[in-house]
């Protein structure tokens, strides 16, 4: 009989409470009028209830009191209740919930930086873009977008490799993409994919001057003429790569120098499609391909909304909102830590199902999925042995 921690226990193991301690001592935020819940029992409440797939305050209490022996044994101190937890959400800050997320961020991309890179490049590629959370406008009037539509924003840099997220944000949503680049912390080396939504030459030329490169839809309003050509593969779909100058009222104070172009005809949806970039060393197909890529930002975003539990939130004012969303990317950083370390092949999105489904039981992690191997290799050896004996 396995009498050692459970699986909830494990992977939370990955987020040492000191480091969830030094989190609030950096913020110096003040404490809540009630402590009935301390932060740390409230942490770990939000991030079972992430890795369960809990959907209320009720669906919590039930689950933590119905075995009140192994909600101790897996970290809980304090008797959770609906009442304690929908006061934390509401008044317990959740800007050490926000740095510890961003403290975590470096471990788990280290962890990941093994993983294969796009077009094998030997350096980062990042896609940057941005997705809407929805929210209730009856229940999160302050959320208001555009009167009768409720949102925040979820921004992020992600990097290829895993993928895991370099750097993200929450704002509200009618906060604009643009701005956001003004956050970012700028990698020297790395590619930046972006859409067209980000182009804002004072802000693409901070990423030049850090050392970094960046490839991006072009827009057509903008004016620019051509400086200089240079010869294609016009049997693929490329059809030009340009060294342009732009020219205006704004533009070329913010970007004075040449800008590369590459445009391509997109033969599946029978369109032309252009793209600058400040790389001028590799070639026009690597650009092409390189912001082909940006779609996994797209799945990511798309995995994030439906394998994290920020489609039902447990609380209805912005900072309930917002822890949540904070103690859902630390349990996914988490997972995906546990994930690495261990070894473990199968793809993120089985390994989060069958630890939801695993949470309270005392296996070790690598044990249930290596039963899974286990069973397909013994599988495979029988039916060999079969057709041994035909």
């Amino acid at each position: 009989m396995n009498i050692g921690q459970t699986v909830f226990s494990q992977v939370m193991a990955r987020i040492p409470h000191w480091e969830f301690q030094r989190a609030y001592s950096s913020c110096d935020v003040p404490s809540p009028r009630s402590d009935a819940l301390s932060p740390w029992d409230h942490f770990l409440t939000l991030s079972f209830a992430q890795m369960t797939f809990r959907e209320s305050l009720r669906d919590i209490e039930a689950c933590l009191q119905a075995q009140a022996g192994l909600a101790y044994h897996m970290g809980f101190r304090a008797k959770i209740t609906r009442s304690a937890l929908a006061r934390a959400n509401e008044q317990r800050d959740w800007r050490p919930w926000e740095h510890l997320a961003r403290k975590l961020l470096p471990k788990v991309r280290g962890l990941y930086g093994d993983e294969p890179n796009a077009l094998d490049l030997d350096v980062p590629v990042i896609a940057v873009d941005s997705t809407l959370i929805d929210l209730s406008f009856a229940l999160c009037p302050w959320a208001n977008w555009t009167g009768t539509d409720a949102a925040v924003k979820l921004h992020a840099a992600l990097d290829l490799r895993g993928p895991i997220p370099a750097f993200v944000n929450i704002t509200p949503a009618a906060s604009g993409d643009v701005c956001w680049l003004d956050e970012l912390p700028i990698e020297p080396g790395a590619f930046y994919i972006m859409d067209r939504g980000y182009i804002d030459f004072k802000r693409l030329r901070r990423i030049a001057e850090a050392g970094a490169f960046f490839v991006i839809r072009d827009r057509p309003d903008v004016r620019y003429y051509v400086a200089a050509s240079r010869p294609v593969d016009r049997s693929t779909n490329l059809r030009s790569d340009q060294s342009i100058r732009l020219n205006g009222t704004d533009a070329p104070k913010h970007w004075p120098g040449l800008l590369r172009r590459v445009s391509l005809y997109d033969f599946k949806h029978s369109r032309r499609l252009a793209f600058w970039t400040n790389q001028w060393q590799v070639s026009a197909a690597i650009v092409a391909e390189l912001y082909r890529h940006r779609w996994q930002i797209e799945l990511f975003f798309r995995w994030l909304k439906h394998g994290l539990r920020i489609r039902t939130f447990y609380g209805t004012t912005a900072n309930a909102v917002r822890l949540q969303l904070w103690a859902s990317l630390c349990t996914y950083f988490a997972m995906a830590i546990t994930r690495k370390q261990l070894g473990i092949t199968a793809n993120l999105t089985t390994f989060v199902q069958v630890l939801s489904l695993h949470a309270i039981s005392k296996n070790p992690v690598a044990e249930l999925f290596a039963e899974s191997t286990t069973s397909a290799s013994s599988s495979s050896a029988t039916q060999q042995l079969l057709l041994k004996d035909l």
